[in-house]
């Protein structure tokens, strides 16, 4: 019998720790439901203010940004054919026939030839991103007046306006002798 009044007891007492808990929790679970909304309403406003930040934004510096994306997919692309070029080539060329071995080795000089120039593009993107994070994208070199957007969409690399690119031009006729 004893045993059973022990049992009895403290499934009593297992019932009113389970109801104890029961009635505190619910109050921080409402409590804990407020902290929860207090949490989300400043959640909400933060895109707005990101918002606003793009409509703040000039169309020119909207235009930039553009250029600076497209930059950066021709950089990843131009690296990801290089890539490709330095796998494909082949170590050494052995033909049996000369005429097949000229036309390959003009092939692979042909390759290397591009993939030099690209490499003087990649420079040239690296210094436009450069330039689009100093704030000093846009701006000509050689006068400092800013360059025309249609003008930086068409040649993203660009360092001088049409008027100082013109007379570069010329001079180098003239150097030339033409």
């Amino acid at each position: 019998m004893a045993k059973k009044t022990e049992s009895k007891k403290t499934g009593k007492k297992k019932a009113a720790k389970k109801a104890a808990p029961k009635k505190s929790a619910s109050p921080k679970k409402a409590h804990s439901k407020k902290k929860a909304a207090a949490k989300k309403s400043p959640a909400k406003k933060t895109p707005v203010k990101k918002s606003a930040r793009k409509v703040s934004m000039s169309p020119r510096e909207k235009a930039i940004l553009a250029i600076m994306q497209g930059l950066t997919r021709q950089k990843e692309s131009l690296l990801k054919d290089a890539a490709e070029t330095l796998n494909t080539l082949p170590g050494e060329l052995n033909f049996p026939d000369m005429g097949d071995q000229a036309t390959a080795e003009t092939d692979r000089n042909f390759m290397l030839r591009l993939r030099d120039r690209e490499r003087g593009l990649l420079k040239k993107i690296d210094q436009a991103i450069d330039r689009i994070k100093s704030k000093t994208y846009g701006l000509c070199e050689a006068c400092g007046s800013e360059i025309g957007i249609k003008r930086l969409q068409a040649r993203p690399v660009t360092t001088l306006c049409v008027d100082c690119k013109m007379e570069q031009e010329e001079e180098e006729r003239i150097s030339r002798g033409r």
